[in-house]
C-alpha cells in the first residue's frame, strides 16, 4: 500500500463530514494508483465555503470569484509522466513527497451536485481527482487535447470508485 499522509482540514460546518472526508482519501488514493504512483506523498486538503475558496482564488491568482476547486502544485510534473525515483522531491524531515495543497468549496459542490444531477459525494470526488490530476502535472488550458487527456483520466479514475458512477 502506498504511503499516503492526507491532511484533511474542514472550515465549514457539515452533517457530511464523515462521508465527505472518506471520499476525499478513496479518491485521493484511487488516482494515485491508477497513475502508478507509488512514493510516499503528502497532500493538504481544505474543505471550505464560497467565501474562503474567493478569498485565496483573490489572493493568489487574483480572481475574486469563488470557485469549486483549486490546487497548488508543488512541483512541475508532467502529465501522464511521473518521475520513477523520488528521492530528490522527498522531504527530509518527513520523508514524505509534498505533492501540494487543494481547496474544495463544499458550498459550490453542493450546487453543482444538484445542478448536474447527481450527488455530493460524486461532485466532491470528481473534485478531489480533478485537483489530485493538477498536482500531478495535468491541466486544461486548451479547448482540446489537454483538456480532453485530463476529462478523459478524470472519468476512468472515477469509474473504478464505487458511487462515481454517472447517474
Amino acid at each position: 500500500m502506498i504511503n499516503i499522509k492526507i491532511n484533511l482540514t474542514f472550515q465549514c460546518r457539515t452533517l457530511q463530514r464523515i462521508s465527505v472526508a472518506n471520499i476525499v482519501r478513496k479518491c485521493i488514493r484511487a488516482t494515485f494508483r491508477d497513475e502508478g504512483i507509488t512514493a510516499p506523498l503528502e497532500i493538504n486538503v481544505l474543505i471550505t465555503d464560497d467565501e474562503t475558496i474567493r478569498s485565496i482564488n483573490a489572493a493568489n491568482r487574483n480572481i475574486d470569484k469563488a470557485t469549486d476547486v483549486l490546487s497548488f502544485p508543488m512541483f512541475n510534473l508532467i502529465a501522464g509522466n511521473p518521475p520513477k525515483d523520488w528521492t530528490d522531491y522527498l522531504d527530509p524531515d518527513t520523508g514524505l513527497c509534498p505533492l501540494g495543497d487543494m481547496a474544495i468549496s463544499l458550498e459550490r459542490a453542493k450546487e453543482q451536485a444538484l445542478s448536474f444531477g447527481h450527488s455530493l459525494k460524486r461532485e466532491v470526488g470528481y473534485l478531489t481527482i480533478h485537483s489530485m490530476l493538477h498536482l500531478l502535472g495535468y491541466d486544461h488550458l486548451d479547448e482540446g487535447p489537454q483538456k480532453a487527456q485530463m476529462r478523459a483520466r478524470e472519468e476512468a479514475i472515477a469509474r473504478k470508485i464505487p458511487g462515481m458512477e454517472r447517474t
